[in-house]
């Protein structure tokens, strides 16, 4: 399964443009708010020049890089929760996703308006953080009647869970993210797990600039965020790559949007990434720092983590340096390693199992 992004944001703030040029889908983004009613998708690999090098040392017929799944949905305004706008049912369409970028506006556009009629960049955060903590309110409320009933039949069970959704409610009341929320990773959290409670989610924010904005122009945001002009992004969407890397270059750019959203998200959610590699094909696996070997052999086939003996692994750049699986073996650079290995991003490994 692709990582999963839900990209959300108030209407014309450019997270529809931003989207299309993250992912090269074209899709509505005219100047009026709820041009984008049912989500649109877009699945983008995860760039990555290890995997590259790698498949060319190994000649693999095939490359294949890790992939991120950004899924955009309409934009909110204020009062959606009470049927504003399009409402916001069209929010559990990322029910399911791994983490939510907000996108919010600070770029300068006369001929862009801004729902609100003025560009603020926390007001749109609270605005969109208030929509989120109504659709998790309405959902928990429904959730707790059900509850509420078995704990009327003096079901322990729902019992403890009674008492851990009004935790929640709570906090959302009292308009707090439910991501504010500590509890008990055992005995608690998979009461709430199950909900795919949308504030709970790990946020990330995407500043959409104007051109000319100098590095950090957003550092009064007051949130961790990335910077990023979506209409730059778009522009280098419809370029040859020769001409966008030249672009680049004459803007000063490191890296494209998608690359430091990217990299953002992998941060956020604690990702790293390790590599097989053959003739076959090289590819690239996500995986969270920490994971013992048998649960990043378990991404590629449940049976490979239950019947895990050890794994052969090597750094990506020390298997280029060798040159090879075979020369990597003679230097005695190749490791073996057990059930207990924490791995590391970058490895490239090799599975036994029974």
């Amino acid at each position: 399964m692709a990582l999963q992004i839900g990209i959300v944001g108030l209407p014309n703030v450019g997270k529809s443009t931003l989207f299309k040029a993250l992912t090269k889908i074209q899709v509505e983004a005219s100047n009026y708010p709820f041009c984008t009613i049912d989500p649109n998708i877009g699945v983008v690999p995860v760039p990555d020049e290890r995997i590259n090098k790698l498949s060319v040392l190994s000649k693999s017929a095939k490359t294949i890089p890790a992939a991120i799944e950004f899924v955009d949905i309409a934009g909110l305004v204020a009062g959606a929760h009470k049927g504003e706008g399009l409402g916001n049912k069209f929010l559990s369409n990322i029910r399911n996703v791994d983490a939510i970028v907000q996108v919010v506006r600070e770029f300068s556009d006369g001929n862009v308006i801004h729902v609100h009629g003025k560009v603020d960049p926390k007001s749109d955060v609270e605005v969109i953080n208030l929509e989120l903590i109504m659709a998790d309110l309405e959902l928990l409320k429904k959730h707790l009647d059900k509850v509420d009933k078995k704990v009327r039949g003096n079901d322990k069970e729902a019992i403890r869970e009674q008492v851990v959704l009004k935790k929640i409610i709570t906090v959302l009341e009292a308009g707090q993210l439910a991501s504010t929320v500590t509890l008990d990773p055992e005995l608690e959290e998979p009461f709430v797990k199950v909900l795919n409670l949308l504030t709970r989610k790990p946020m990330l924010y995407v500043v959409n600039v104007d051109e000319s904005a100098t590095p950090k122009a957003s550092q009064n945001f007051g949130h961790d965020a990335v910077e990023i002009s979506a209409k730059i992004e778009a522009e280098l969407a419809e370029l040859p790559d020769e001409d966008a890397k030249m672009m680049m270059q004459e803007l000063g750019m490191k890296e494209t949007g998608l690359e430091k959203l990217i990299v953002a998200s992998y941060k956020l959610l604690n990702l790293i990434s390790y590599f097989t590699t053959g003739e076959d094909e090289t590819k690239a696996w996500t995986i969270h720092q920490g994971d013992l070997a048998p649960r990043a052999a378990g991404v590629i086939h449940t049976d490979f983590e239950q019947k895990f003996i050890r794994a052969e692994v090597i750094a990506w750049d020390k298997l280029l340096e060798a040159k090879g699986w075979a020369q990597a073996r003679d230097k005695g650079w190749l490791r073996m390693e057990g059930k207990n290995y924490m791995v590391h991003d970058g490895d490239v490994m090799v599975f036994h199992h029974a």
